[in-house]
């Protein structure tokens, strides 16, 4: 198998972008990577997208971004995850490069969420849970995260408020980020304040909508010298773990196991260890499944991920640095592009372009999508030389 380095980012703003489609969004992203990698071929184009049938009434994606991006002929093709679209495509393109299958990839996240009414995007969101045992009976996504909040608070003694230096900590660090949604500071009276969604999930506990996109184009790492030099960023571990779509069939609903499955194998092919990873962007899209997500690979002992936002240790500066872009609740959560943001921003991070919130002398970093309620999670490593 052949190393595969990150040779090219883009992105686009995660806004409302009324004016744009879904194919000028993906495109511009793919063609900002393209011009980051001072290429204009591909061999192959992957696309992460989750709910482009329903809510843009449009699938062929491969082919359809494709053309618009002027890469006619490349093999292209779409790949759903739920929320985890964007990094299941990323490590289908690191499958191909490092196969030998393909030598450039160009991998695409995208997602163009406001064009359809908020009650269709909630129905859409929830067809990453189970049909059958609980969108069925009327449970929506954020309801489900609820559950599993509540029932945490309950076994572990938390209460509302220690959750929100997880929000805080994200609007703070979205602040310099320009591709962010939100450039606001939240304080502690304001996330107490905020709406009830669903209880105990508030509003400053959920993660927000949007449109964009964000691309990368990957090659291996034995054909560097045939491209314009630059950071060598390197793909080190990429894998994907499964567990029940239904929360109810799980063993232990308080535990990722996916997130575990996943971590465990990509400290295992990295040859790293939690205590190695320089930043790490996870999946807040709710503040619970950052707390989680920080247990379940190795950041903090079961039961105590809050205890890491309580005690500063996920800021910059901190042990674990997370959200260094604004992660979900901030930068915001397009969510077939979500994987893909995450994947840029530590790329932004390991080249030492991350501004105002720059790890300094950070070498690795982990990106962890979540599709579902955990029930699909892919987890990258990635080091600079």
């Amino acid at each position: 198998m052949r190393e595969v380095a990150v040779l090219g980012i883009g992105q686009t703003p995660i806004e409302e972008h009324w004016e744009k489609s879904l194919r000028v969004l993906a495109g511009e992203a793919a063609l900002a990577a393209l011009q980051d990698a001072g290429i204009s071929r591909v061999d192959g184009v992957f696309v992460g997208n989750m709910m482009a049938g329903s809510a843009n009434h449009q699938q062929q994606l491969g082919a359809y971004i494709a053309d618009w991006a002027g890469l006619r002929y490349a093999n292209a093709l779409h790949v759903e995850t739920a929320c985890s679209s964007g990094s299941a495509a990323f490590r289908a393109g690191v499958m191909a490069v490092a196969s030998g299958v393909l030598d450039v990839v160009l991998v695409v996240g995208v997602e163009k969420m406001s064009d359809s009414p908020g009650d269709e995007i909630t129905a859409e969101l929830a067809t990453a849970a189970d049909a059958d045992w609980e969108s069925a009976y009327g449970v929506s996504f954020v309801a489900l995260n609820a559950l599993i909040m509540r029932r945490y608070m309950h076994e572990y003694g938390w209460q509302h408020e220690h959750f929100a230096l997880f929000s805080i900590n994200s609007h703070q660090n979205a602040l310099h980020n320009p591709y962010a949604r939100f450039h606001s500071p939240l304080s502690l009276q304001e996330y107490l304040k905020a709406p009830m969604v669903t209880p105990p999930i508030n509003l400053m506990d959920a993660s927000p909508m949007g449109d964009g996109a964000a691309a990368a184009v990957l090659v291996p790492v034995e054909h560097l010298h045939r491209f314009p030099p630059k950071p060598k960023v390197r793909v080190v571990a990429s894998t994907a773990a499964t567990d029940t779509i239904a929360v109810a069939s799980r063993r232990d609903p308080l535990w990722l196991s996916a997130a575990e499955r996943s971590a465990r194998q990509a400290y295992a092919q990295a040859g790293v260890g939690p205590n190695d990873i320089d930043v790490f962007e996870l999946h807040d899209a709710f503040t619970i499944m950052s707390a989680l997500s920080l247990e379940a690979c190795g950041f903090a002992e079961r039961g105590q991920g809050p205890r890491l936002a309580l005690e500063g240790e996920i800021q910059i500066g901190g042990r674990i640095p997370i959200c260094t872009r604004g992660g979900l609740k901030a930068r915001g959560h397009p969510v077939g592009a979500t994987g893909m943001y995450q994947i840029v921003e530590v790329v932004q991070q390991l080249r030492g372009e991350a501004g105002e919130t720059q790890v300094e002398g950070a070498k690795i970093g982990m990106t962890q999508n979540i599709g579902g309620s955990g029930s699909n999670i892919i987890t990258h490593i990635f080091r600079v030389d």
